[in-house]
């Protein structure tokens, strides 16, 4: 063999080893992976449903059931305020008298064109005048009766309820410009906006009474009633709203307070867990469950429903009847990590 054929085989040879020595690398390596994958070890409970007497309970600020900012579609000089704040108004009561300067020559207006109608349709009658011309006065006389109507309401503004004057941003003899003159109230009947957990939409009828509490009035409770479920979910928060209307004939309560309103739903199925089991994100106010995912720990948020000593409902779209929930060792697992189940 000469000399060439000899540096050949000595190439050969050198790349098969290198070729091999990587192989045998590469699977260590694999090998190694597979023996350093994390492990936890975990207890686990099969979740089943159970019937509960269920309230949930909600904060909500009081609102006034009606509110009318006074906000003639006129501007000009306030000619008089007739209130202040803290009035208490009735119903079609004048509350504000704006400058009266258009209002009169509208009407002035509409005064002969009362008559000029009058004249036109009996020149009809006799043949005298054209449909044409009829129509034309006509159309001129409800334009004008329209217009006439539109200014006596913002001339003298009256309120549209019995209330109370929570804000006055003007006073008599001032120009009147964009901002509410006045802000009337409705205190006597009171609402809320709650939002409800969307786990509860089929369970919340229109009707249904509520009971409000308040730290103002200790040991006392105040009735009010679904009135209106609105009919769409919130996507960020999975919650919908509900107005509640509140009677406060005597005036007790007042809007701007804050309020639990607690809501009796009577018995309903519900997944009851231990209390430990349900984790709180550190810095936020998330809570959250592990369960078992084919061997693999998967971390679910959830809502807290109503507690029972040592347990707790928990709610969430995500968890079924027949899930493992991890109940021993779910404080050192993370979402996706290997669980050794303990039996």
């Amino acid at each position: 063999m000469n000399i060439k054929n000899l540096i050949g085989v000595a190439l050969i040879s050198a790349m098969m080893l290198t070729a091999t020595g990587c192989k045998e690398k590469k699977e260590d390596t694999n090998v190694a992976n597979v023996q350093e994958e994390k492990t936890e070890l975990v207890s686990v409970q099969t979740l089943a449903k159970e019937t509960i007497s269920k309230s949930i309970s909600i904060s909500a600020v009081l609102q006034p059931y009606e509110t009318m900012n006074i906000s003639p579609s006129v501007t000009g000089i306030i000619k008089k305020i007739n209130v202040d704040v803290a009035s208490r108004v009735s119903k079609g009561q004048t509350l504000v008298q704006m400058d009266e300067t258009q209002l009169k020559t509208t009407r002035l207006q509409f005064a002969n064109l009362e008559k000029e109608l009058g004249r036109v349709e009996a020149l009809l009658k006799s043949g005298s005048v054209s449909q044409q011309t009829y129509d034309q006065t006509k159309v001129q006389y409800d334009l004008t009766k329209e217009n006439l109507e539109f200014l006596e309401k913002n001339t003298y503004v009256k309120a549209d309820f019995s209330g109370v004057i929570s804000a006055k941003n003007f006073e008599s003899g001032e120009l009147y410009s964009g901002m509410p003159i006045l802000t009337l109230i409705q205190i006597n009947m009171l609402k809320a906006i709650v939002n409800i957990p969307e786990a509860y939409f089929p369970m919340i009828k229109t009707g249904t009474k509520v009971q409000l509490s308040s730290d103002i009035y200790k040991g006392r409770t105040f009735e009010g009633t679904i009135e209106i479920i609105y009919p769409t979910i919130d996507p960020n928060t999975h919650t919908f709203q509900a107005k509640v209307r509140i009677p406060n004939a005597k005036e007790e309560l007042r809007p701007g307070m804050y309020m639990s309103v607690n809501i009796d739903l009577n018995n309903i199925e519900a997944i009851i867990v231990p209390y430990q089991s349900v984790l709180k994100l550190q810095g936020a106010n998330e809570r959250y469950v592990f369960i078992n995912n084919d061997g693999y720990a998967k971390r679910i948020v959830v809502e807290m429903g109503k507690r029972f000593d040592d347990k707790i409902e928990i709610i969430s779209n995500d968890i079924k009847e027949g899930d493992e929930l991890v109940v021993v060792g779910q404080a050192k697992l993370v979402d996706g990590v290997k669980l050794n189940i303990s039996k």
